[in-house]
């Protein structure tokens, strides 16, 4: 198993953001230390600082759009809409597509910020399923006594 992988569990984490009532800033971090792999842990970029300053000040929506912008750099926000009670927040990465043809990554929550991170976690498990491949490859070893021989009949 990858290290990506050993950090990232979407399942837990999906779970987690839907039974929360609001942000905190334990789930925040939680988030940032398990689906993030650009957010650097040591040397701190202007970009990291700045969530890092969203964070401290509890701006969970602008941490949130932050985190997309730092994590996800090809995907955008679709969509953001409340309908009864619910924010809906559909990312892209071809926004500029009518919506039958786009296939965005949609998450509600009655938090925004938590239907925000719920599209954030959904697009980073895609990542990781589209980067495996379904059957593992592997490389045949070289057997030092094969030899090709050609063998076509002409007759």
């Amino acid at each position: 198993m990858t290290a990506a992988l050993r950090r990232l569990d979407p399942p837990s984490l999906n779970q987690r953001l839907r039974a929360a009532p609001a942000m905190t800033r334990p789930l925040m971090l939680d988030i940032i230390d398990h689906a993030c792999r650009r957010f650097p842990s040591r040397g701190r970029s202007e970009r990291s600082a700045r969530i890092t300053r969203l964070v401290d000040a509890e701006a969970w929506t602008d941490a949130a759009l932050a985190l997309i912008e730092l994590e996800l750099p090809l995907w955008q926000v679709r969509r953001i809409a409340y309908d009864e009670g619910e924010w809906h927040c559909a990312l892209s990465r071809e926004r500029e597509l009518p919506d039958w043809l786009d296939a965005a990554v949609e998450a509600r929550h009655a938090d925004l910020a938590l239907a925000l991170l719920s599209a954030f976690i959904e697009v980073q498990a895609l990542a990781l399923e589209v980067s495996r491949p379904s059957v593992p490859t592997v490389r045949p070893a070289p057997d030092p006594l094969y030899q090709p021989v050609a063998c076509e009949n002409f007759s």
